[in-house]
Order: C-alpha cells, then structure tokens, then sequence
C-alpha cells in the first residue's frame, strides 16, 4: 500500500466513525470508548491528511500544465516555482504525518504512581531518595499536578527509606515514564569530617495508575493480614489493627500500607498500588515482547539500569542514555527542571519508533 493510499484509507475510516456518531445511540455501549477513542486519534491525523492530498493533487495539476507545448514562457517559470514549492510541502508534511502516525503509547494518559527507594549508601541514600522526591514534587506543581503520598518509610533524619506517591494530572505517564531506573548521587556528606566524596544511589519506578477495568483481581488471590501499625519514635503508632498487607498469591507481590488509621483506608491504597504493580508487570512483558527484535531501546524502564548521575561538587546532572548534561543541579533538583531530559528521551524514543516503523 503506497503512502497516498494509506493516507486515502485513514480519510475514509475517519468518515465512516462520522457517519456511526450520527447515531451514537445506536453504537453499543461495550464498544463506544473503543471508537470514541478511535476518531478522536483521527481527528488529530485527518486534517494533515486532506493537506497532503489536496497538496499532491495541486502538484499534478502543475505538471499537467507544464506540458502544454503553448505556454508562455514567464508563466512556465511561475508554474516550475509553483511545482518546487509544493514539493518541499510535500516532503515537509510526509514527515509530520510519518511522526503523526506513530502508535501512542496506550497508557501515556494514565496517572502514575512512582516509587523512590534508597539504595546503596546508608543514610546518604535516603537523603538522595528525598531529594528526588523533591524533584518530582517541584515538577508536578509545575504542571498542575496533584501529588499524594500513599506510603513512606522516613528514616528520622529527613530522608526516605522507600516513598510511593500518586501523581494525577494530564499526561503525567507520557512525561514521567521514562524517570525510571537508578539514579546515583555523588557528593560530601555533612556527617563526612574529610571531605571525601561519596556515591550513592536510589531507584525509581514509575508505573501507570491502574484501574478496575485495566486489570481485574480475584479476591481468592489475595491474602491479607492486619496487625498494629508502627513507625519509628512511635510515629504512626496506634492501639487497632488497621495496618494491612496484602500478597498476590499468583505473583508474590506484597504491598504494605499502614500511614493511615483507618484500616479500610489502607486497604484501598494497598489494593491502589498492588494493581499498579500488576499493571506495570503486564505492560513491561507486552513491550518486551514487542521490541525483542529492536536494538537500543530508549529508557526500557531496566531497574538495574543507572540512568542518571547527579554530581553535587560540579553542580552537573548528566543523563546517560542520551548524553546530555546540564550544570545547574540546584534548578534541577530544588525546581524540578528536568524536561530537557524528558523531552530528549521522547524525541529519541520517537525516532526510534519512526525508524522501526519504516524498516
């Protein structure tokens, strides 16, 4: 199928999806988001679609002329312009639909729940696991995002053993999803008398928000224990049993929510991140299996993949899977200032995929 006929065939799926809306009441309702969905993709690919042909077929139209034995010779440079101008139209809009027409990632509109736990390092990588969460808190603001902590486990000195966070807003998957992975902090700690530089590290993990309809539990997988919550310098401390863990018998997953005091209350966040764990399991298995034949997929979400290097005495944070550095570790860390890593992963994830999408 030539580029054109594609081009013809999305143009006429996209009428048809038109003429089924004049009627909606007659599509089922199983089946209504599914082509709600659909057009709505369209809508977005269609306009750029009716430029392009209406572009060629001017182009055609040019040609024709210029065959004319009988044309004036000043109006044949006019039309041999005309023809060279719509040309490099052509080029430029082939290339927007090409990128237009790469397969979005499903999940990019989901929420994200992100986990931040302390690596190697001791005390310094709690401290790092807070200064990350101080990133994407500062992002997330910046975006108008909501932030809720579901869980975290402090260590006394302002710093993070583990934290899980619910962040809802638009997009917020598509921005964040490829932060996961280690990331590694090199600097003196306070505590240090010698001032030698140490390295420690954090991972993070940031999985689609998943709901009921994206993936279903059985209550007879689950197996869910209650018992006193407990926290240090008796923080969180109370005289009921409402902290709760749950397993997935069929996984092994285990989550453990206690910050709340209601025992119904941890339960639902329990449950929150457990069919998020699950989600994010599933999705990384379908990609896996999608790009087994793709070499140097971008940002794979490999936990034991360093990612990124944060480097306190240069002030510089550099992002290893693309090469990119900046020298201004305060606005990264403190302002939230990563998208120029986010939008460089997305250009290069996208390239890759226009690059697969062409082999």
């Amino acid at each position: 199928m030539s580029f054109s006929e594609k081009l013809d065939k999305i143009i006429g799926r996209f009428d048809e999806l038109n003429q089924r809306f004049l009627n909606p009441d007659a599509i089922p309702s199983a089946e209504f988001s599914k082509i709600a969905k659909e057009r709505s993709d369209l809508e977005q690919i269609v306009p750029l679609a009716q430029k392009y042909r209406k572009t060629e077929d001017a182009k055609q139209e040019l040609e024709q002329m210029l065959k004319d034995p009988n044309l004036d010779p000043d109006f044949k440079e006019v039309v041999q312009q005309e023809i060279k101008d719509s040309a490099k139209q052509i080029e430029d809009l082939t290339q927007e639909l090409k990128v237009a027409l790469i397969p979005k990632d499903e999940y990019d509109e989901k929420n994200a729940i992100i986990e931040i736990r302390a690596g190697t390092g001791g005390d310094e990588a709690a401290l790092f696991a807070a200064v990350l969460f101080r990133m994407y808190q500062r992002y997330a603001e910046k975006n108008r995002w909501k932030v809720e902590i579901l869980s975290a486990s402090e260590t006394g000195l302002d710093g993070y053993k583990e934290i899980s966070v619910s962040i809802t807003g638009r997009g917020v998957f598509a921005r964040l999803k490829f932060e996961s992975g280690v990331h590694r902090v090199q600097r003196v700690p306070e505590t240090e008398s010698s001032g030698r530089i140490h390295t420690s590290a954090a991972t993070v993990a940031v999985l689609p928000e998943a709901e009921e309809v994206d993936i279903h539990i059985e209550e007879k997988d689950l197996k869910i224990d209650v018992f006193r919550a407990s926290g240090a310098g008796g923080q969180h401390v109370n005289t009921t049993d409402s902290a709760v863990r749950i397993t997935h018998i069929p996984t092994g997953v285990v989550v453990t929510q206690q910050d709340e005091k209601s025992q119904h209350k941890n339960k639902a966040r329990a449950l929150k991140i457990l069919r998020s764990r699950l989600f994010e399991a599933q999705r990384e298995k379908i990609e896996a299996e999608r790009s087994a034949l793709r070499k140097g997929q971008v940002g794979s979400g490999d936990r034991s993949e360093r990612i990124r290097t944060y480097n306190y005495p240069q002030s510089r944070v550099t992002d290893h899977r693309i090469n990119i550095t900046l020298y201004d570790l305060n606005k990264v860390t403190n302002e939230g200032f990563i998208d120029p890593f986010i939008d460089a992963l997305n250009a290069e994830d996208q390239a890759e995929k226009l690059s697969a999408s062409e082999d």
